[in-house]
């Protein structure tokens, strides 16, 4: 059994994303899973994503700013600012 730490419980996803920063700046990710307070992303790199930047998912309209809280070989952990 997994001890579950996260504040909201999170579900898993597999739609396409952006990283948007810098007045226009973008990569291009995967949500792998997301909750009201935050989501795992998965990048080709973590190498020049900041530490701050809006995470857009178009599909559902939606833009979140957001914080890194970890970062893995191919994920990111963030946690949305309000």
């Amino acid at each position: 059994m997994v001890d579950e730490h996260r504040i909201a419980p999170r579900r898993r996803l597999l739609k396409a994303g952006k990283i948007s920063f810098g007045g226009g700046a973008a990569f291009d990710c995967t949500v792998r899973n997301l909750s009201e307070t935050g989501a795992a992303l998965e990048v080709i790199s973590p190498v020049g994503i900041p530490e701050r930047f809006t995470l857009v998912i178009e599909a559902d309209h939606l833009h979140l700013p957001c914080r890194v809280v970890w970062r893995k070989e191919r994920r990111i952990g963030v946690h949305f600012e309000t």
